[in-house]
């Protein structure tokens, strides 16, 4: 079969769900992924030929796609900090806005040359924990996670990009950090609240793991008390927390590490100019103020 006629499946199939452009775009991925040729190569070789087993993977991605899968659990991979990170239903797909959150983690400890202990809670595929043991050589990175499948598959990504970090079993929520244990500690907890589903994609909703996803609009900040509370024990003097907000909750993240006695809070944008990170950091031991 000719490679443009399977390209003329996909827009008839798939056209009317996603638009041509995102089918063009799903369509060269796949010439790129299973192929290994350059997405533009269809142009060069209009009559190209494929077998029939290459014939078969894509229509399998297709009728994958037509159920409204993502495309990077079709692929089962896909890129974060240039790293190749394996993905699927255990796992959310990495975002663009939390590549800025890893980068500047890099860029404060860049210089650093003595050892760091980074703790990466709600780890999932890896990517961060991966990211920060990549480009941050002089880092002991550990990651935990409730979801066995998620630590099934960081544990593959660690594999993948040949880099040492330790992934382990652990629930936020009933989590004991030893004391002063942490240079470090990044979260990626969840923050989408219930009412804010209706306004998602189908393939988010339906295709990613909730649990990772999703918090009660009644607590939205449910998985952050945690985190903030445990990291107040867990960071050396100096230590920093970095985290991925909600941004409706800036203030209210903000205020609930000041109320832990943190410092140094900054409250940051994302490449959409959205609330979308704080950092503080730990200064020594005092009595915490209970909300």
């Amino acid at each position: 079969m000719l490679l443009k006629e399977i390209k003329h499946v996909f827009h008839k199939e798939l056209d009317q769900r996603y638009g041509s452009d995102e089918v063009d775009h799903f369509f060269y991925h796949f010439i790129e992924h299973y192929l290994g040729l350059p997405k533009f190569h269809l142009a060069l070789q209009p009559e190209w030929i494929i077998t029939k087993e290459e014939e078969g993977v894509f229509f399998r991605g297709l009728s994958a796609l037509k159920q409204g899968q993502p495309l990077q659990y079709v692929l089962g991979i896909t890129s974060f900090m240039d790293l190749p990170i394996k993905v699927n239903n255990n796992v959310l797909i990495p975002r663009p806005e939390t590549e800025e959150l890893v980068r500047a983690i890099i860029e404060d400890y860049k210089d650093f040359s003595t050892a760091l202990r980074v703790l990466d809670i709600g780890t999932g595929s890896g990517c961060i924990a991966l990211s920060l043991s990549k480009y941050l050589p002089m880092a002991i990175v550990k990651g935990i996670d409730l979801s066995p499948g998620a630590l099934k598959t960081a544990r593959e990504n660690a594999r993948l990009n040949e880099l040492d970090v330790e992934f382990v079993e652990s629930d936020i929520r009933t989590m004991n950090l030893p004391e002063e244990s942490y240079d470090i500690i990044v979260s990626n907890p969840p923050y989408v609240l219930d009412m804010e589903k209706s306004a998602m994609e189908e393939h988010v909703k339906e295709a990613e793991p909730s649990m990772a996803l999703f918090v009660p609009d009644d607590t939205p900040l449910v998985f952050y008390k945690y985190i903030v509370s445990e990291a107040r024990k867990a960071l050396v003097k100096g230590g920093a927390i970095y985290l991925e907000i909600n941004q409706r909750f800036g203030n209210e993240v903000s205020n609930l590490l000041e109320d832990h006695k943190f410092e140094s809070i900054e409250l940051s944008k994302d490449l959409y100019g959205r609330d979308r990170f704080v950092k503080a950091i730990n200064t020594k031991k005092q009595n915490i103020k209970q909300k």
